[in-house]
Parts: C-alpha cells; structure tokens; sequence
C-alpha cells in the first residue's frame, strides 16, 4: 500500500490533480476503474466507502456489511469507523440501528463496539473464562441467552473472539458455530453462525460467498472486490478454498468474467502473498 500511495502523491506532484479525483470521475460506467479505484484507495477510506453503500444503497447488503466488520482486525475496524463519520458525518453503528433489523441488528453493532477493543492483547487465560461463559449462555437454560453472548463479543476484540472460539473447540470438543445449528437457537443461531464464520474462517467465508453468487453481475462485483481487498492478506487461502469445493480456481472464473486486460489486473492481485 505505501507504494500506491506514492504514486498518487507523485502524480499530484507531477500534474497538480488527485489521481483518484479523475479515476471517480469515470469509474460509475467503467469496470476497470472501479477496481483500480479500490486498489489505489487507503484500506480504512475503500472499506468506508464500502460500507456506506451497503448500508444505503437500494436495500441493505447484509453479506457486504458481514464482510468488512467481521473480517477485519478490530483496529482496522476502528479507523473504518472514523472515516466513516468523517466523509459521511454519520455514525455507523447508528446507521445499522436505523436501517438493520431483527437479530443481525444488535450482533452487528456489538461487533462494531468490540472495535473499541482495539489495543488489547489476545489473553489466553480470558479466554478460556469466555468460552465457559458462552457454552453456559448456550446450555442452562431452555432458550439461548442472547444477551450474555453479545454483551461479551461487544467486550472482545476480533483477535480475542478468535482465541474464545478455539479454546471452546478444546473445552468441548466441537466448533461453537456447530452448537448454533440446534432448534433452540433458531434465527438468532442462523445470524450468529454467519458471523462467527466470517471472524473464524474468513477465507471459507469468502469462498463460499463466491460460490453462492450466481447473478453475473454481483459475482463480478464480489469477485472484484474480494480480490482486492484480500490481495496480500490471505486470497491464496480463499483461492485454495475456493478450487477444493468448486473444482475450478478463482483465475480460471477471472479469465472466464472478465476482459483481458482487467482479468490480468486480478490475477496479478491473486498472485500477492
């Protein structure tokens, strides 16, 4: 990232204009410059971006607003937020309150607050502590209690939350997220498992998103967006997950979508460790 960033300063240095200003400009009938805009975008300013359309565009994209508050580290999460309020003068968690309803509604917006979390150290022994915690939220009584489970994920920071669901699966000997299949969790289990997902494995997670996206127009924009925004963090894992269940690689879909010279863009992106 520090070197795109310096091409951009370079250019403003070279032609008094922001490169990303005249890439806007095209971008809304051009994919090509949509996904060079996310790619020369700061990580924390795209993912904003991201954000408020999901939230306010014709419906809310519930997968999209999972995928950027789950999948990011809490102090990712943190500067999400304050570009958030900053270009749109808006709170975020505030926002999901008003546009998100029903179960979704309050997991997310604890995931939000669990950014607040951002400086703490993953604490093994705290963790343990929580898993207890959670398995007695999910067995004591006849019904899940919802509001331990999520006063306690808007306490942990993403880190954190991984390190309780590992040492669930030591203390019990299975995943948490298989607890939520049962009955008595119903459509809260349903929303829970979603998320849980996306913080544990988020490399299954987008793999599975791909698969399931069958419109050609969304799996081209989900295909666009997952490849650069997890260029360089872990889309050879979602690439690997992605070939063991489908058959085929995510190159092999990119040459398939998209025309030449994008494909080969993406799949330069695809190569990035």
């Amino acid at each position: 990232m520090e070197e795109l960033k310096l091409i951009r300063q370079l250019h403003r240095s070279l032609y008094n204009k922001d490169l990303l200003n005249l890439i806007n400009n095209t971008r809304k009938n051009n994919e090509f410059a949509r996904a060079v805009y996310l790619r020369l975008s700061e990580p924390n300013e795209r993912d904003a971006e991201i954000l408020r359309n999901a939230v306010f565009g014709p419906s809310v994209n519930l997968g999209t607003v999972v995928e950027i508050l789950c999948s990011r580290p809490s102090l990712e999460l943190h500067s999400v937020k304050q570009v958030y309020l900053s270009r749109y003068n808006s709170d975020i968690e505030q926002d999901l309150a008003l546009k998100i309803n029903g179960g979704f509604k309050e997991i997310l917006i604890a995931v939000l607050k669990s950014s607040r979390c951002s400086n703490s150290k993953v604490n093994m022994s705290m963790a343990m502590c929580d898993a207890k915690t959670i398995y007695e939220a999910m067995e004591s009584g006849k019904c899940v209690d919802q509001k331990t489970i999520i006063s306690l994920m808007s306490q942990r920071s993403n880190g954190q939350l991984k390190s309780i669901l590992v040492s669930y699966k030591q203390l019990y000997g299975h995943e948490f997220s298989k607890s939520l299949k049962r009955n008595k969790c119903g459509q809260f289990g349903k929303e829970l498992r979603t998320v849980i997902r996306c913080i544990q494995y988020p490399d299954k997670y987008f793999a599975k998103k791909l698969r399931k996206t069958t419109n050609n127009t969304d799996i081209r924009e989900v295909l666009i967006r997952t490849i650069i925004t997890r260029s360089g963090i872990d889309i050879k894992d979602i690439n690997h997950a992605y070939t063991s269940k489908s058959g085929c690689s995510l190159e092999s879909q990119v040459r398939r979508k998209f025309e030449e010279t994008l494909a080969e863009f993406l799949i330069e992106l695809l190569k990035c460790c």
